[in-house]
């Protein structure tokens, strides 16, 4: 008998421990609900993510087993469970968040004590980060070792034979409804989501959880919009327009674990193969975005510490701005630059922000308003739902220009890129409504207009909050110095 522990991988297909562990016997899938590590996850992630666990539940339940759901700490939780079926192993996927690494390995010692074996899988990126070299000079250099290394086909869902005949009593033990109170440190409780409040906990509508929604999807933007996404996926229009198909908003399925890596990389190869004329240049560019989130995962895997600390040295400190004004206007989508306050309105609205104005927004904080790139990604961990440690942190510092960018300073000026994105304003108009009968090219321009053309054109909407020219001077100067260029 085999126990799988389900962390952040709610999906019985292409799982690469599920599958092996369904490989060596009669296996009893199990979840623990992790006090530590979910009250470090936002309130919007965590709905999202256990409305998966919900759907995990019931696949399991469609193929004759059931899914073990205790709340506790893993390493007394799994020592307890192993020991009532007694198992002989318990199989778990990789994962590199320095917390997980720490709970898993305690979770391994306390089942070596216990006599229970343990065997972890690399499921989480297509290649395991340990195989490459600890540092690259750009992406191109890493994205070359990375293609060199021979991707895995996708696991299969195990056979229902495979799993272990149990059921789940269902009855809670710990009020969950707060996201805070997941059971105690030295025993295991049993959970009911019935009493979860999850709805109540995301503030937001929440996409549709489960695989079936994230493979629904993911078939969706192969059918449509693959084949055009080098030419889309920064049309602001477009993502307007059919938010769907000009990216293929993949990123909170990824981010929760609800569709492996793999499937994901078959069908853009396949994709791919299967394209014709401009086409191939168009699907290869959705597949170097995913080496992108595996460069974040080798960046994490060897800097355990890339949320706190830059990755790139400075001879001088960063002389960041302890601003709580301007970080609150930023926040709430006030800062009198339209593509910024549409960014950030669009993440308050939908815990989810297009790539291209996702930039903007950060680039804006670090650069014009100086306010310290950590200070933004929490605010982010807090607010999307598409929230990953390594990608969320690797893509902050690489905008805040402490990151692994071969260019110096890095500043997205954010008037350049709405005319450049967004020219018909149809992103900023959906998502601020104080400028949507403003016409489009002044819209693009309001940085620049004089105060009283403002106030006549949009006199609910504020006026900027740094100067667009001053601010960019300002960052050039300050980074410049901390490099000791000046």
């Amino acid at each position: 008998m085999q126990l799988f522990w389900h962390r952040r991988d709610p999906r019985t297909r292409d799982n690469a421990g599920l599958a092996a562990a369904a490989r060596a016997g009669t296996t009893v899938p199990v979840f623990v609900c992790d006090a530590n590590l979910f009250e470090a996850t936002g309130a919007r992630q965590r709905a999202f993510f256990l409305r998966h666990v919900e759907r995990l539940a019931e696949r399991y339940r469609e193929l004759g087993s059931d899914l073990i759901v205790r709340a506790g700490d893993p390493e007394n939780v799994l020592v307890e469970l192993a020991n009532e079926y007694g198992a002989e192993s318990v199989f778990y996927n990789e994962y590199y968040r320095p917390e997980r690494r720490r709970r898993q390995r305690a979770v391994e010692e306390a089942l070596a004590d216990a006599g229970v074996e343990t065997d972890a899988r690399t499921d989480a990126v297509l290649v395991d980060p340990g195989r490459l070299e600890e540092r690259y000079p750009n992406h191109g250099r890493f994205r070359d070792d990375w293609a060199a290394v021979p991707k895995s086909e996708p696991y299969p869902e195990p056979e229902p034979d495979a799993l272990a005949s149990v059921q789940d009593e269902g009855v809670s033990g710990s009020d969950l409804g707060s996201g805070s109170d997941f059971g105690s440190d030295s025993g295991s409780g049993l959970v009911d989501f019935a009493d979860l409040d999850l709805d109540a906990e995301a503030d937001i509508d929440l996409p549709e959880p489960g695989y079936r929604a994230a493979r629904e999807r993911f078939d969706g933007f192969l059918d449509g919009g693959i084949r055009s996404y080098a030419d889309t996926r920064d049309d602001l229009s477009r993502a307007v327009e059919a938010p769907t198909l000009a990216v293929s908003r993949m990123s909170p399925y990824l981010a929760v674990g609800a569709i492996g890596i793999r499937e994901v990389w078959a069908g853009a190869t396949d994709a791919f193969e299967a394209a014709t004329g401009d086409e191939p240049r168009n699907v290869d560019k959705y597949r170097d975005e995913l080496s992108w989130r595996e460069q974040m995962y080798h960046l994490l895997y060897y800097n355990p510490d890339l949320a706190a600390a830059n990755y790139k040295s400075f001879p001088n400190a960063i002389a960041w701005r302890d601003d709580d004004a301007a970080f609150e206007a930023w926040t709430a989508g006030r800062t009198g630059y339209p593509l910024v306050d549409a960014g950030m309105r669009q993440l308050n609205a939908e815990g989810y922000v297009h790539n291209r104005p996702r930039q903007v927004v950060a680039s804006f904080l670090t650069k014009h308003l100086l306010v310290d790139w950590r200070r933004g990604a929490r605010h982010f961990a807090e607010r999307l739902i598409d929230h990953d440690h390594a990608s969320n942190h690797g893509a902050w510092q690489w905008t805040a220009s402490t990151g692994t960018d071969s260019v110096d300073v890095r500043i997205f000026d954010p008037v350049a890129q709405a005319a450049k994105y967004d020219p018909d304003a149809r992103f900023v108009k959906a998502y601020v409504p104080e400028l949507r009968d403003v016409p489009a090219e002044t819209v693009v321009d309001w940085p620049t207009l004089s105060r009283r053309e403002r106030e006549s054109l949009a006199p609910d909407y504020p006026h900027p909050i740094v100067d667009r020219d001053e601010g960019y001077e300002r960052a050039q100067r300050v980074f410049e110095e901390a490099l000791g260029k000046r």
